[in-house]
């Protein structure tokens, strides 16, 4: 199983997720969210093999989110739009994400990566 490990070193989130992959013995490559952010269609596909509301995608709590009002944008935002706006900014989008190309998970909780991962 091959996985692709979206995170921002600076996360402390991202780093407890690594700590917990590395510890599992699990191998990954690791991609820089916000230097190397997912292209468009790159969100568009872990966004549909998450089974999750893109909303979910989102990082809520970080400052740019805040900055640029997206909570009220999100109601009347077409799913494309919300999808241009994920991709125009890695700070944007919820992290760490993890991925073999038919699973996904959004953020980091040791119960839901041992049901996935293990």
């Amino acid at each position: 199983m091959s996985l692709t490990f979206y995170w921002y070193p600076k996360c402390g989130t991202c780093r407890n997720a690594k700590k917990w992959l590395d510890a599992h013995h699990l191998s990954y490559e690791e991609v820089h969210i916000v230097d190397n952010p997912p292209l468009r269609a790159e969100l568009l596909g872990l966004y549909q093999k998450s089974g999750l509301d893109l909303k979910k995608f989102f990082n809520t709590s970080g400052l740019k989110y805040r900055e640029l009002g997206i909570k009220d944008k999100m109601k009347s935002a077409s799913e494309d739009e919300l999808l241009d706006i994920l991709a125009s900014d890695g700070m944007l989008i919820k992290r760490p994400i993890l991925t073999d190309g038919e699973h996904v998970t959004v953020g980091f909780k040791p119960e839901e990566y041992e049901k996935m991962w293990l």
